[in-house]
Order: C-alpha cells, then sequence, then structure tokens
C-alpha cells in the first residue's frame, strides 16, 4: 500500500493520549490466494515457458492483479488415499503397483498414508520418503479387498440348503436375508486427509491422491461439506481411477448419482472443483505409468498468487484464470491450450 503521510508540523499536537503512531496506524486485513494452474497442449502434456504477462486471473468476475508468479516445481505433502473396498483382485493389482508410487515422490516431499472401505483410518502421518514409508507399503501388500461376487442366497447351492418345490427339506434351517450394499466412505476418508494437511507448511503444495473406482456410499460427511474444507485449505485431488472406471465407455455414467445410493464414481466431482487431475488405467503398467505423470503434473504446475480483501470464510469466490493463448474448447486454432485451476476458494476469516 502507498500511505502518504501528513507534512512536519500539520498534525493536531501531540495531547499525550493516544500517541501520534497510533493516530496514523492503518490497519487493513488481506487473503493471500494462491492458485495451482495446470496449463496443457490438447494431448494432455503440459505447456512450459508461459510468463507472468500470459495469465490473467477473475475473482467473481471481477480482474485481480498478480502479485505472485512461478513456475518452479515445488516440493509436496501428499495424502495417499487407497481403497480397501474394491474387489480383491483390484486390491492386489494395486499392491503390485506400490513401489512405483513411491518411486514418483521425491526426497523433497512427505507422504502420508490412509486407507477406507465401510470406514475409513490413517496408517501412517506425514513422514520423508524412505524405510517408514516402505515398511508402510509393505503392510499394505498383505491387505485384502472384498470379495464382491453375486452373493447366493437361493437355489440348490443357497445357504437354505436343498429344496423340494421352494420349500427347503430342512425347514430348521433359517431364511436368508439378502445382504444390504456394504458401505464405501470415500468422503471421509477425503475429509481426515484434508484436515490433516491443513495443518502443513503453507509453502508447499498439497495433494490428496487417491487410488480407487470411485464409488462412494454412506458417508458421515457429504461431498459439498467436505470441498468447502479442500478449497479452504488449498488442496488439490488427483488420483488413478482403477478398475470399473478405468473400462472404456465409463465415462458417460462416472457423474451418476442416484438417490440413496452414492455416486457411481466421485474422484471427477473433487478433480474438476480443486483443479487436479484422475487418470484413468486399468493395467498393471498404465498405472505405475498414471503415478509418474500425475505426480508430475501436481508438482511443475504454475503458480500464482494475488491479494483480496478478508470476509468471513462462509463467502464463496469463484476463480477463472485465462491463458493469453488459443483455447482448445473455443478456437480451432492450433497450438491450443487447456487451463485448469479450482473453481473457487473461501476466504480465511477476519483477524481480530
Amino acid at each position: 500500500m502507498e500511505i502518504k503521510t501528513v507534512p512536519e508540523g500539520g498534525a493536531t499536537p501531540d495531547t499525550g493520549s493516544p500517541s501520534q503512531d497510533e493516530l496514523f496506524r492503518i490497519t487493513r486485513n488481506v487473503n493471500q490466494v494462491i492458485v495451482p494452474v495446470r496449463v496443457t497442449d490438447d494431448s494432455g502434456r503440459l505447456v512450459n515457458g508461459l510468463l507472468p504477462k500470459d495469465f490473467s486471473i477473475y475473482e467473481d468476475g471481477k480482474k485481480r492483479t498478480m502479485n505472485f508468479f512461478t513456475s518452479d516445481p515445488l516440493a509436496i505433502s501428499a495424502a495417499v488415499i487407497l481403497d480397501l473396498g474394491m474387489a480383491d483382485i483390484a486390491v492386489q493389482k494395486v499392491n503390485q503397483t506400490l513401489p512405483a508410487l513411491e518411486g514418483a515422490f521425491s526426497q523433497f516431499d512427505e507422504v502420508a498414508i490412509y486407507t477406507y472401505s465401510t470406514t475409513s483410518g490413517r496408517m501412517a502421518d506425514f513422514g520423508a520418503v524412505g524405510k517408514r514409508l516402505d515398511a508402510v507399503l509393505n503392510q499394505l501388500k498383505t491387505k485384502r479387498g472384498e470379495n464382491n461376487g453375486v452373493p447366493v442366497t437361493g437355489g440348490p447351492l443357497g445357504p437354505q440348503g436343498p429344496m423340494i418345490n421352494n420349500i427347503p427339506v430342512d425347514r430348521s434351517i433359517p431364511t436368508p436375508i439378502s445382504p444390504g450394499k456394504q458401505s464405501r466412505v470415500l468422503n471421509d476418508a477425503v475429509l481426515l486427509a484434508a484436515m490433516d494437511l491443513g495443518q502443513r507448511e503453507k509453502s508447499r503444495r498439497k495433494i490428496i491422491f487417491i487410488i480407487s473406482d470411485g464409488r462412494e456410499y454412506r458417508s458421515n460427511a457429504s461431498y459439498g461439506d467436505v470441498l468447502k474444507v479442500l478449497l479452504s485449505n488449498g488442496i488439490l485431488v488427483y488420483g488413478i481411477g482403477v478398475e470399473g472406471s478405468a473400462i472404456p465407455g465409463y465415462k458417460q455414467i462416472e457423474k451418476l448419482h442416484v438417490p440413496w445410493q452414492g455416486y457411481s464414481n466421485i474422484l471427477p466431482k473433487y478433480a474438476s472443483a480443486t483443479g487436479g487431475e484422475i487418470l484413468a488405467e486399468y493395467s498393471k503398467d498404465a498405472i505405475e505409468g498414471a503415478y509418474q505423470r500425475a505426480i508430475g503434473d501436481a508438482r511443475n504446475q504454475y503458480t500464482l498468487g494475488y491479494a483480496t480483501a478478508a470476509t468471513p470464510s462462509s463467502t464463496y469466490r469463484e476463480i477463472e484464470v485465462r491463458v493469453g493463448r488459443p483455447g482448445c474448447k473455443s478456437s480451432d486454432l492450433r497450438p491450443c491450450v487447456l487451463v485448469f485451476s479450482k473453481a473457487g476458494y473461501y476466504p480465511l476469516p477476519v483477524s481480530r
């Protein structure tokens, strides 16, 4: 801020209370908004070499003046979430790729491990890549997934035993009850990781990295509540969609949300809102390659910043980042770019 002072001798004479320093003290509450931005070509490759003049930031439709810009890679604080509620064959495939996941991080990063199925939990707190993380990942290799075959509740192989004219021969065996749908508390796991990430250093890029088929059912936390925590703490959601979510054509129904039945794949919603990325891969080799790409994309984004007046944290603000290049979605000119950033944020509370 540029502050012009009163010329010498022009101020009110000192009466002893309050002091002149207190009379001319100006206080202004501001939030520094940091916006990671991923810019790619139409093939998905990162576009390098852009300068501050190439970017424009708009908050609630009004252009803001950037006061920070860097294209340097940042150290990462990553909360890795593994879905143990998938079919066991999928969990075992993921387990075989865990060494490649560890190799995607650098010595400057810190990683925490979380798992979820019907409940969520933390397996390891944040720490550097090394023997500690090796031990945790080796422990994960012993975990089993769910037996997601079709339950047998009737017929000659059913638990009620042999039947004649649909009547059990041995009526002492109780009539089986069809099992209910099992919970998959992805929202709860993301919330737990986000709360922990909120305590990490602000100088790091904070990401949640999810390996899952994206199914969400019966979490205590709603998507909207979790998203607010993510955006308040500047957290990006990245992930690898495996098994069902990686099948060709599945993207046509991945946003399906049937009331009381949860989400078929909620990962794209999180990634789109936070400026992250979801890569859908089916084979072991493809999953291993996706680790390197996703973590590399998270590390090597552009980082923009601007100051905005502080308001209560309940006030959501929309963000739009524009790049002075032809857009792949709006122009046929080549080369073109695609721009990915968080959709908005919640300002910090006004300081007192």
